[in-house]
């Protein structure tokens, strides 16, 4: 089989056949990331094809000296971002219809898991609630970190900042899951 840098030139010369491969090679593990960062299996699907669609649109402008992974993880990561303003926008308009209106049901119910799950559960259920209300700008370099094993040099590349943020971002976004899942203990939940 051809080298992987053959196959990424190929794709950005709008091969589809390549980029079919590189497809294949990332769905995985993108897929793995945007559920994570989602919280949510079906939108997670949806966010890995629009990603993919919109690389697809894109490709011209990649550049293969620059790692597929990491200018798809940045277009995933951005999907990701407008998937959450469209959430909220969601949910400020549910507040204001009020539940019992017709376009309210339109609306996808995020209701949390019942409370009677077992202790595992809840706190798996927890993490995953305090990861959901990071902000974007601390999720997305913890979750390349720790769910991707990547290094902070390659999520800076791929969030367009410095090493040094990508390392800040961290530090916040473990002190503020961890500060969330003892306010979570205390409350029993």
């Amino acid at each position: 089989m051809e080298g992987e840098a053959n196959i990424e030139a190929r794709a950005a010369r709008g091969d589809r056949a390549a980029f079919t491969a590189l497809m294949a090679a990332t769905k995985r593990d993108l897929h793995r990331f945007i559920r994570r960062y989602v919280g949510d299996e079906d939108e997670a699907h949806d966010l890995l094809q629009e990603t993919y669609v919109a690389a697809w649109l894109a490709i011209r402008r990649y550049d293969p000296a620059r790692p597929f992974d990491v200018w798809l993880r940045a277009i995933a990561v951005n999907k990701c971002r407008d998937w959450g303003r469209r959430r909220a926008v969601r949910r400020v308009v549910r507040g204001v219809m009020g539940l019992d209106a017709p376009e309210a049901a339109a609306v996808g119910d995020d209701a949390p898991a019942p409370e009677a799950r077992l202790d595992d559960r809840r706190r798996a259920e927890a993490l995953q609630r305090a990861l959901l209300d990071l902000p974007d700008a601390l999720k997305a370099p913890l979750l390349l970190a720790t769910l991707e094993g990547r290094s902070q040099a390659e999520i800076a590349a791929i969030l367009g900042v410095t090493v040094k943020a990508v390392e800040t971002r961290i530090a916040r976004a473990r002190k503020a899951l961890t500060e969330r899942m003892a306010a979570s203990s205390a409350a029993g939940t």
